[in-house]
């Protein structure tokens, strides 16, 4: 699995007329920099690889959702060398693009910007916090948004957030005077929406691991009795060797 193509949004050539665009949001996933709210109970290393397989499973949904509903798989990254960390993360058809700007909503309005720019029809941008959400949300997204008239598609998260916003058009409300990390994200972007008159679609209700008490709800939902093997598979094989190899109480305590 070698790493995806870098897309430049500045070239002339459209390619991507007519189609969705499914692009997680990711920062490169090195030890210390990333999940660091999950050290402890995971050590910086385990928390990288955890993100790995995060961004593993989640491009495995949207992969399926692209075979679906047409769309294309991708992912904007930061920092902006870091493109070849995603070799044998992601798949070999998913585009590349360097995120831009400096706060969180920013860098959410440069990459749908940017994206747009490269051709397509519509752009939807999704966590890398939420490896159970399933294919067919992304696929009904992307549907969504295939239809005529303009729409937003935002999937909740149960922490107040959304693992994923999708545009028919670059509306930069959309990511003004939002109360990024907090549990009013989700309410603030459905009023930006009522106020510049687009309707949303609201897609099934998801949930980020990203905090101990997550931690322990993914692994009671992935190692249960008789788990899903379908679901984050990734995921579920890191966190059942991990606790085949010491036990739960360190990361799943009861």
């Amino acid at each position: 699995m070698s790493s995806g193509t870098v897309v430049d949004p500045s070239a002339t050539t459209r390619t991507f007329l007519k189609r969705c665009v499914l692009a997680i949001m990711t920062k490169a996933p090195r030890a210390g920099e990333v999940k660091t709210r999950l050290v402890p109970p995971l050590t910086p290393a385990e928390a990288a690889e955890l993100n790995r397989c995060f961004l593993r499973d989640l491009a495995m949904s949207i992969s399926r959702a692209c075979l679906e509903s047409g769309a294309r798989g991708g992912a904007v990254y930061t920092p902006a060398e870091a493109g070849p960390t995603y070799e044998g993360i992601l798949p070999s058809d998913f585009l590349l693009l360097p995120q831009r700007g400096g706060k969180f909503g920013e860098r959410l309005f440069f990459a749908a910007e940017d994206l747009f720019r490269c051709g397509f029809e519509s752009v939807c941008l999704i966590n890398s916090d939420s490896p159970t959400v399933p294919a067919a949300c992304f696929t009904e997204a992307a549907n969504a948004l295939a239809k005529r008239g303009d729409r937003i598609a935002i999937g909740p998260s149960d922490d107040g957030g959304y693992y994923l916003i999708g545009l028919k058009q670059l509306h930069r409300r959309m990511f003004e005077e939002i109360d990024w990390s907090t549990d009013r994200v989700f309410a603030q972007a459905v009023e930006r929406a009522a106020e510049i008159g687009v309707g949303i679609k609201l897609l099934p209700r998801g949930y980020d691991v990203d905090d101990p008490a997550a931690l322990r709800r993914l692994c009671a939902e992935l190692l249960r009795r008789s788990p899903n093997v379908s679901v984050a598979p990734a995921t579920q094989k890191f966190l059942s060797d991990l606790i085949e190899r010491e036990g739960s109480t360190r990361i799943c305590p009861v």
